[in-house]
């Protein structure tokens, strides 16, 4: 038996877990991500929202210049995941294997698990009903014998909406008249080239497929499969291993200039990769360094360390790779890991050997952190699990870079 995708697509997601939490907020134009004030981009907005031309990742200012009687907030993003969590308890009891893209995405393999075309299909009417009814969201759904195709056809019918494409002519038969932009892998400047070879739609690339194969190589032969229906990839659930670094970052709202602050907010910025670290049970063999400067120039610094997850040993080599680098206002500042392994994959270090290295750089840590509390007024060790969660941690950071004491 061929394979059987259904692709769930949640409708707006963020904004619609804060409209279940605030009814009062149905209908408007809702937007999440920085306020209007501040600097920073949309997150997500309602569909209400989407109707002035907002989308995700767009200026908070454009953003407000076309919708400035909209509702803006920050989003909460402890509170998402743990929503996400509960949605994946559900879909994950119809699903032999899942891909999940976003936390509000995710491809299901129900070739097993259903057995046939019309049961993967009552798995997906199900799916749909149960997280509207046991999570109060609606969600968009598509089932398909491929991966493309199922999420074609869960945007189909958006929001809300229901689809099913059973085979390649369903599929070839939907797009044959749309824009090249329909397939996933073309983007603007892989359509702008082909518009200039007078390609414009899938019937074009049906029908010019040995020049699109010269003109783009690999990529050329991938984009007139798919054009014909041709998609035999798997869904492959994911695994933390596979990473390929873990970080965090963060965004002034005033540029900054103090360097000595910088080595603060590192600090913060290291513990939180600690944390997410230790959940997925991965270490690091590099430390990285960004920053974006106030001329919105950006440069990455790296430097390798013994395997670790320790926000110490994170923070002491971001803080020697900030010292090489120019000292000009700065205007985003990130530290991450990466080479990551695993528990099983790591070398031998030397907390391993001697336990209380280990204890000595916890200690460490909670002297910086005390250190660095009291030029703030702040107890960073003992509120680390308040500092976490939610946008608190940038409005800490925020605080911080109004009341940094000598």
């Amino acid at each position: 038996m061929n394979q059987i995708i259904i692709h769930v697509d949640m409708d707006a997601f963020f904004a619609a877990v804060e409209i279940r939490e605030q009814p009062s907020l149905k209908g408007k134009p809702l937007i999440i991500g920085a306020l209007p004030t501040e600097r920073g981009v949309v997150a997500t907005c309602s569909y209400e929202a989407r109707r002035y031309g907002i989308h995700s990742a767009m200026n908070i200012k454009e953003a407000y210049r076309l919708c400035p009687h909209g509702v803006y907030m920050h989003g909460s993003y402890e509170k998402y995941r743990e929503v996400s969590r509960q949605l994946h308890e559900i879909w994950n009891e119809y699903a032999t294997a899942s891909e999940y893209i976003a936390l509000d995405e995710a491809y299901l393999d129900v070739t097993d698990s259903a057995g046939s075309w019309d049961r993967a299909c009552a798995f997906a009417r199900e799916i749909k009903r149960r997280t509207l009814e046991e999570q109060g969201l609606t969600c968009s759904v598509g089932v398909a014998y491929s991966k493309t195709a199922a999420k074609m056809a869960s945007e189909e019918k958006k929001p809300d909406g229901y689809f099913e494409i059973p085979d390649p002519e369903a599929f070839v038969s939907l797009i044959r008249d749309r824009d090249v932009r329909v397939l996933y892998t073309v983007g603007e400047k892989t359509a702008e080239k082909l518009n200039r070879a007078g390609i414009l739609t899938v019937r074009d690339i049906r029908a010019h497929q040995e020049e699109i194969i010269r003109l783009f190589g690999r990529q050329g032969q991938w984009i007139t499969q798919l054009a014909s229906g041709e998609d035999d990839r798997k869904v492959t659930p994911y695994r933390p291993e596979d990473a390929k670094s873990i970080s965090r970052e963060v965004t002034f709202q005033e540029d900054v200039s103090d360097f000595g602050l910088l080595e603060d907010v590192l600090l913060l910025l290291a513990v939180s990769v600690q944390r997410r670290a230790a959940r997925v049970g991965l270490y690091g063999e590099g430390v990285t360094l960004k920053l974006t400067y106030a001329d919105m120039k950006t440069i990455t610094r790296s430097g390798l360390i013994p395997s670790t997850r320790s926000a110490a040993a994170i923070h002491a080599e971001a803080v020697r790779l900030l010292a090489q680098v120019p000292s000009k206002p700065v205007r985003l500042v990130g530290a991450g890991i990466h080479r990551l392994t695993g528990e099983n994959g790591r070398q031998i270090r030397i907390e391993d050997l001697l336990p209380e290295f280990g204890d000595e750089q916890e200690a460490r840590l909670s002297a910086a952190l005390t250190e660095a509390g009291q030029r703030y007024g702040l107890d960073f060790a003992g509120n680390l699990d308040r500092i976490f969660q939610g946008e608190t941690l940038y409005r800490t950071i925020e605080y911080m870079r109004r009341h940094r004491r000598p």
